[in-house]
């Protein structure tokens, strides 16, 4: 490579975030020699090759300019050539014999230029061919290295590039393999199968560079690049590689084809990057990500490893997981009450602070005002009142911590000095993004003191006085991949983060509700007083909420009647749009809006108001259309609601009271870490024990299994223990 960087570049600086590289016009695509060639070493790699040509094609009619440079010719050639030679011989056998049968017959050495020069027509015919399926058009350009150090071959070579990309073509560049020197002696090329493919990794950085191209995308058989030779114990894929982290790299052995290696691609990327083109160096050859891993690099995706000169001033995203993963475990090993301790002054805090963290908050809000929603806008607020409430909630939650980590849930005496017990700890690292919410901030952190857990905090933009982290979706993306560092995600905002979680996160579980419609059931026994204060409560109290109602079933035998009327009458007071269900709308003669859909979040002061025949069936259409949130029956017939509770299959189910109850500060709980649908774990409103799994620890004597097993009889005790008798007692006892 050449120490300098070449003359004539003034189109800019490299990107400094991936998000950035969606903005690429000019994109370089390197395809290494394993990426081309096939596993044998001998011919081409066709579904690859076509996978990465309809990205090409797809790109350049999207209006970015793309090249190509790219090896195989070599590889087709030899192919070509062997078959070639396989026939000659076979037909001078048949000659000599007189008769088919073929003898022993050894292919000689084939010359790496002789390949080239047998295989450069058909590569290019190959991916003329495949191109024309897209109406692209290509053009093959040959070069050499010398052709860079000649001042006119490089303008000619450089106008001829312009004018293609002009034309909307494709150049297709690759090294003239039929007349390069020989490759270095010492190398690993050696042996009649291995491919002598010349290094194409600097000719790609210093076109790039020429052509002032956006972007390098350097296609190989590895991920991207570590930091140690991949396989080997703790390697690590770099995500982001900055100049000046050399020295953290130790290099493995080059590919099975081709000549650079992992090392000559670093140099090749950092002199790129130094002229000013991004680059990105990603695995070609995995089939599950071949189909896009060029669209999802040009996406800004997390892909292989970006190569960046700016550096962030604090720990990435990697590293502050780590380091709170190892602040959780010094953080679960604390005595209970030091953690409780902790929590109390966060409470005091809350309330010695209280102007500055208004004043903070009214920030927010007048930023906010234009561009969030009403029901945002409620969410981002805080006031006096709902700090006190925090607080009170942060106390209530210190006094929990006292016997959340280490309780014994279970203790089993399986034999004689052979103790087993089952106690709570912390799930591990938890990761909370909630958006308009800056009340979730000291309720999660104080739950996940309590619980012993680590705790990452991604705030929305709406609350940007609170957290100082940016913003971006690639940021959030790239946290919900780190599964083998974060155990838990809890979502916190609309239905609509929560599915963008959920999509997002890769092998890491979620807790939260997809949705909240919640439904309130008014029974045929039910009594006018109760009806109107709890729907009114449920819609009416904080209509953003994910627990207030939704749809209101009523009854067919109250159609028609006062407490229909009253219903009707307050609903308007409150100035609460209805959206009339299917049989609903047909009692009416003039009714109001039909209902798009009986699965709607409103979110707002609207619901939906629908008719059922009985209780059973309003069941039935909970389950039908609800999202297993929040249900209520309000009737004065204790069998009905009795069964309703029983059959009814929602995180929370209440007879009489209002759907506003399904909160963890009412619960009783001092706060939550939201309310979760799922199935598994904890479900409703997620507390501190929500926030906790457990362990078995055994005490044994020198116990083996085989200890306990006499002609396949287990010989296990299993005696149930108290589990608040101390274990040394029991020990003793025995």
């Amino acid at each position: 490579l050449c120490p300098t960087v070449p003359f004539g570049r003034a189109h800019g600086s490299s990107c400094a975030h991936r998000g950035e590289l969606r903005h690429a016009k000019r994109i370089v695509v390197k395809l290494g020699s394993a990426v081309v060639t096939r596993g044998d070493e001998c011919g081409l790699a066709l579904g690859r090759l076509a996978s990465i040509v309809e990205q090409v094609a797809m790109l350049q009619n999207q209006g970015k300019e793309m090249m190509i440079v790219t090896s195989g010719a070599v590889a087709f050639g030899k192919q070509r050539l062997r078959h070639e030679i396989l026939l000659s011989q076979s037909v001078r056998q048949a000659l000599h014999s007189g008769h088919n049968q073929l003898k022993d017959m050894s292919l000689p050495v084939l010359e790496a230029r002789a390949c080239a020069a047998a295989g450069q027509s058909g590569l290019m015919a190959l991916y003329e061919a495949m191109f024309t399926q897209y109406s692209t058009c290509t053009a093959q350009v040959l070069v050499t290295n010398l052709d860079f150090h000649d001042d006119q071959k490089r303008q000619n070579l450089n106008s001829t590039l312009q004018e293609l990309l002009r034309m909307n073509i494709v150049p297709i560049i690759n090294t003239n393999d039929a007349v390069v020197p020989p490759p270095e002696p010492n190398s690993d090329l050696q042996g009649v199968n291995v491919i002598s493919i010349k290094d194409n990794d600097s000719l790609a950085a210093r076109l790039a560079v020429e052509m002032k191209a956006d972007l390098l995308i350097a296609l190989s058989d590895v991920e991207g690049l570590y930091n140690s030779p991949p396989g080997t114990d703790d390697a690590k894929l770099i995500d982001i590689f900055y100049p000046g982290d050399q020295q953290s790299i130790t290099y493995g052995t080059k590919s099975r084809v081709g000549l650079g290696g992992m090392e000559a691609k670093v140099k090749a990327a950092l002199w790129a990057l130094q002229g000013g083109t991004s680059v990105v160096i990603a695995n070609g050859t995995d089939p599950k990500v071949t189909g896009h891993v060029i669209t999802d690099i040009v996406e800004g995706k997390k892909v292989g490893t970006f190569f960046s000169e700016v550096k962030p001033a604090g720990p990435t995203v990697e590293q502050q997981t780590e380091m709170a993963r190892d602040s959780g475990r010094n953080l679960a090993s604390l005595h209970p009450d030091q953690r409780s301790e902790i929590i109390c002054h966060l409470a005091e805090l809350l309330t010695e602070r209280k102007d500055e963290i208004l004043a903070a908050n009214k920030m927010d809000m007048d930023l906010a005002v234009s561009q969030l929603p009403a029901a945002m806008l409620k969410r981002l607020s805080l006031s006096a009142a709902k700090l006190n409430s925090l607080a009170i909630g942060l106390r209530q939650i210190a006094v929990a911590a006292q016997d959340s980590v280490g309780r014994v849930l279970r203790r089993t005496r399986v034999a004689h000095n052979l103790e087993l017990e089952q106690i709570t700890v912390p799930i591990g690292v938890l990761l909370v993004i909630f958006e308009a919410r800056p009340d979730c901030l000291p309720q999660v952190s104080a739950l996940a003191i309590a619980s012993g857990n680590a705790l990452l905090l991604k705030g929305g933009k709406e609350a940007v006085q609170l957290i100082t982290m940016s913003h971006t979706r690639e940021e959030v993306e790239d946290l919900c991949r780190l599964d083998k560092m974060i155990d838990l995600i809890i979502p916190r905002g609309s239905s609509q983060l929560v599915r963008n979680i959920q999509r997002a996160a890769k092998g890491i579980p979620v807790l939260g509700h997809s949705e909240g419609i919640c439904h309130v059931y008014v029974d045929t026994d039910a009594s006018v007083d109760k009806v109107i204060k709890i729907v009114r409560d449920s819609k009416c109290d904080y209509p953003a909420a994910c627990n207030a109602m939704e749809t209101l079933l009523i009854h067919r035998d109250i159609l028609r009647t006062p407490l229909f009327d009253q219903i009707i009458d307050m609903l308007r007071t409150e100035r609460v749009k209805i959206h009339a269900g299917p049989r609903f709308a047909s009692y009416l003669t003039f009714s109001p809006s039909e209902a798009q859909s009986l699965r709607t979040e409103y979110s707002d002061l609207e619901c939906c108001m629908e008719v059922v025949d009985s209780m059973q069936e309003a069941v039935d259409h909970i389950h039908k259309y609800g999202s297993s949130h929040t249900d209520v029956i309000v009737t004065e017939n204790e069998d009905t609601a009795e069964q309703f509770l029983q059959q009814l299959d929602s995180a929370c189910v209440f007879w009489n009271a209002s759907s506003r109850f399904a909160d963890g500060y009412r619960f009783g709980l001092g706060a939550e870490v939201g309310i979760s649908t799922a199935r598994i774990h904890a479900r409703g409103p997620v507390g501190l024990e929500g926030l906790l799994t457990t362990k078995w620890v055994l005490r044994g004597d020198g116990h083996t299994a085989a200890d306990f097993s006499e002609h396949g009889t287990m010989k296990y005790l299993h005696e149930n223990l108290p589990v608040t008798q101390p274990l040394a007692g029991q020990r003793d006892s025995n």
